[in-house]
C-alpha cells in the first residue's frame, strides 16, 4: 500500500512565493515517477510539472515553467514544488501524484498515474 500525502499550501500575495512537498509512504522500496497537478474550481485538473525517478529530467507545463523548481529526495521519499512569482491564475488545489513506471509520453495525463494525495489548496491574492 502506498500513500501519498502534500503539504505546505497556504494564501500568498501575488509575487510571493510557496513550497510544496509531498511524501510518499508504505512501499517505498520502489522508486516513482511524481508529477503535480492542480484543480481550480470548475475546470479540470491539468498537469503542472514532473520528474523522473532519479530526479535527473524535469518536466513543466508552458503556464509555470521558469516559475515553478520540481525536485526529489529519493533519501526521505520526498517531493517539491517550488512556486515563484506566483500569480491569482495559480490558486488551485495541488495534487500530488506517484506513477510505478519511468517516463512516458504520457506523462501529463492524470491517468497515467498510480498514487494520488489529497490535495493541498494554494490561494494567490491580486
Amino acid at each position: 500500500q502506498v500513500q501519498v500525502g502534500e503539504s505546505g499550501g497556504g494564501l500568498v500575495q501575488a509575487g510571493g512565493s510557496l513550497s510544496l512537498s509531498c511524501a510518499v509512504s508504505g512501499r517505498t522500496d520502489s522508486r516513482y515517477f511524481m508529477g503535480w497537478f492542480r484543480q481550480a474550481p470548475g475546470k479540470v485538473r491539468e498537469f503542472v510539472a514532473a520528474i523522473s525517478v532519479t530526479g535527473d529530467n524535469t518536466y513543466y507545463a508552458d503556464s509555470v515553467k521558469i516559475r515553478f523548481t520540481i525536485s526529489r529526495d529519493n533519501a526521505k521519499n520526498t517531493a517539491y514544488l517550488q512556486m515563484n512569482n506566483l500569480k491569482p491564475e495559480d490558486t488551485a488545489l495541488y495534487y500530488c501524484a506517484a506513477k510505478r513506471t519511468d517516463w512516458s509520453s504520457s506523462y501529463t495525463k492524470a491517468p497515467q498515474y498510480d498514487y494520488w494525495g489529497q490535495g493541498t489548496q494554494v490561494t494567490v491574492s491580486s
